[in-house]
Parts: C-alpha cells; structure tokens; sequence
C-alpha cells in the first residue's frame, strides 16, 4: 500500500457501521489494517468498507483465542473495537491486558453512549445518541416530527470521525512519551461537539428552538430546498449578501421580496413566494441559469447521478474497484499519495498468511486449527 499511513499496522475487531469505515479510511491512505472476524467465508464483495484490508478469522470464544489475538495486537500500532462496554474484557482482550503485553499500543473504543454513565450498556442506533444531545429535535419541518438525517451525524461525524481524530492524536502523544493509551470515542461526546455552533448561535439569541424557524433548519427562504417544474429540487444557500444579491438577480426574485430576506416573521410567507418562482423551471434549467454563480444553488442530485457530474469527473472523485463504483480515497495529498484501493476480500481469507508473516509457523497453526480457534487453510 502507498500513501501517508504506510507503515501503520492498525487491528479492527470486524463490527458494524463506525469502526469499520474508520478501518477503511486508514488502509485508504496506506496502513496495514487487520480485521479480525469471528468465523470464516463470508462475502464481503460489496463491502465498501471493507476495502483494502485483510481478513483473519478467530473463534474469539475458543480457549486461547485470545492468546493469539494478544500476539498480533503486540506487533501492531493500533486496535479499534465497537463493542459494547465489557466484552472486550470478558474475551481477555480489554485495554489493561493489552497494553500490559504492549504499553505502546493506541487502544480504541467506540461506542454509542460511552465507556461508562447510566446509559452505557444499552443498545442505540445514530437515531437515538442525536436524539440524546437535543440536536435530532432541530431537525426537519415544522409541525412534523424531528427528520432522522440518515445515519450520518452520529454513526460516522460523531463515531468515525472523533475515533480517528482521538486514534492520531494518542499517536501524537506517542510520538513524545512513547506510551499507548485508551481511547474512548462515545457518539454522544462527538455530536455535542459538532453541535457547538448552535449553542453559540443561542446564547447570541439567534436561535430558537422551534424547527424550520432559523437561517440552517429551513426556515430562512435562501437556505432550503425547493422543488422545480419536473418534479427535481435545487438546494439554496445564499446566507451572505453578496451571494444573496446574486440569487436575487438570476433567479428573478422581486425587490419587494428580497428587502425582506431578514424579516423572520415573513419568513413562511417568502418560503411560499420563493417556492412559486422555482416551480416555474425544471431542476437542470436552473442548474444552467446558475452554473458558475456565486449565489449558492445547486441541483439536488439523485445518487446514480453523482459519479456523472461534470465537477466530479473532473476531479476522479470515484473509482471503480472490481465493478463497484465506489468514492475515491480522501483526502488528497500532494505527495504521497494513496494507490487504487484493492477489493474486499472474503472473511478470513488472509488467516495463514497473516499469522505466519506474524512468524506464526505451519505446526502451531495446525494446532490452532484442530483446538477450532482457526479455519484451516
């Protein structure tokens, strides 16, 4: 593998959602990353997130599992998991015991509600931790009930990202003391923190709770979506005057209309009017009238249209990888950059490999197989 990462031996215990797309975006840029899974063969053909990775199988509740996970968690830099609060501990492979077996290691936990708190060992989705941090309720139009936004905020700008920053930032420390450290990356801690803007905005009295009623919830008429003649939508998001002079101008919004763009009292009756005008073109007509403008409108793209979008060839923003068409790697570098990404590989396919390239040989892997704590070969 090439890019900025090559180098970095990272373990991922095979999960779901957050972990594994923080696992891909590593090996994206180039580290070694390791997912160990529970059995064998599954298909993992159209598993984005499991690109460039290899795979080992571990029957984690064989007697000595957990032996062998220890000897390939020594040679690496990093181990992320997903699991509930306490597995991790009841499979031998908590953060004291590795790290007493590799006190350099950056042990990552990812969960939901946290490692610790009334609410720590029960189940959630992305729904309920943005429900849990009051951002879900400003969600969606009024007189509705809040709009779950996919499963984006909590899963992966929460989880994903706050693991990977906290996973670079003990690295960082490393770098200094030469120590490991627990990192513990709770959904719940990641979208208050992206939340901040809004608390900011509140104590300016610039923000109230009620939905579609602010200048980012859809209240304000030049930030929102609109639906056009044939049945498209654009997005609108002309907050700053200038920008918004120019909607004004291309779109042909009245100055009657556009005086009144800060009179949040009229806002509703403006969203109606805006609504009007944009329902007089098709989603492409005003694609056109705006392309190269300033003034923050954009066509609402179906997702088979994005690969196809003049902005995103331009930029080779996806590759296809054994017939999928999937994003290309992110961010970009000026140097060292990241390869093609290599497609996912069936679970455990890369058991014997990796173990003997962990120096793991053919007699001790054969007992291994026959006490069922690995498939054979």
């Amino acid at each position: 593998m090439s890019g900025p990462l090559q180098g970095l031996k990272v373990i991922e215990m095979a999960g779901l959602g957050p972990c594994p797309l923080a696992g891909q975006l590593m090996a994206d840029l180039g580290a070694e990353v390791t997912v160990i899974e529970r059995a064998a063969g599954t298909d993992r053909s159209t598993d984005i997130n499991n690109r460039n990775k290899r795979s080992v199988a571990i029957n984690l509740k064989a007697p000595g599992a957990a032996d062998l996970v220890l000897e390939l968690v020594t040679q690496a830099d990093v181990l992320i998991e997903g699991f509930r609060p306490g597995v991790m501990e009841r499979l031998s492979l908590g953060p004291d015991i590795c790290l007493a077996r590799h006190p350099g290691l950056v042990y990552g936990r990812m969960t939901g509600w946290g490692q610790e708190g009334p609410m720590a060992g029960m189940a959630g989705h992305d729904i309920n931790y943005i429900a849990q941090t009051g951002l879900l309720y400003m969600m969606g139009n009024a007189g509705q009930p809040p709009a779950p936004p996919l499963n984006l905020v909590a899963d992966y700008g929460g989880g994903t990202m706050f693991l990977l920053f906290g996973i670079f930032a003990a690295l960082w420390e490393r770098s200094r003391s030469g120590e490991g450290q627990v990192v513990d990356a709770a959904m719940i801690d990641g979208v208050s923190a992206m939340g901040g803007v809004f608390n900011t905005l509140k104590a300016q009295g610039l923000w109230g709770e009620d939905r579609e009623s602010n200048m980012l919830d859809g209240g304000a008429p030049y930030y929102r979506t609109y639906e056009t003649r044939d049945g498209g939508f654009i997005s609108v998001g002309a907050i700053e005057p200038q920008f918004f002079a120019e909607l004004v101008e291309k779109a042909g919004v009245p100055a009657i209309l556009a005086v009144r763009r800060d009179d949040c009292a009229t806002w509703p009756e403006q969203r109606a009017a805006y609504a009007e005008i944009f329902a007089g073109r098709t989603r492409d007509e005003w694609a056109a009238i705006f392309e190269g403008s300033d003034a923050c409108l954009v066509p609402v793209l179906r997702p088979s249209e994005v690969a196809t979008h003049p902005h995103n060839v331009g930029r080779k923003a996806h590759v296809e990888v054994a017939g999928l068409l999937q994003a290309a790697p992110a961010p970009r570098f000026s140097r060292s950059r990241p390869g093609v990404p290599r497609p996912p590989v069936p679970a455990g396919v890369d058991t014997h490999a990796v173990l003997e390239a962990c120096g793991i040989g053919a007699t001790h892997r054969a007992k291994l197989v026959g006490a069922g704590i690995i498939p054979a070969d």
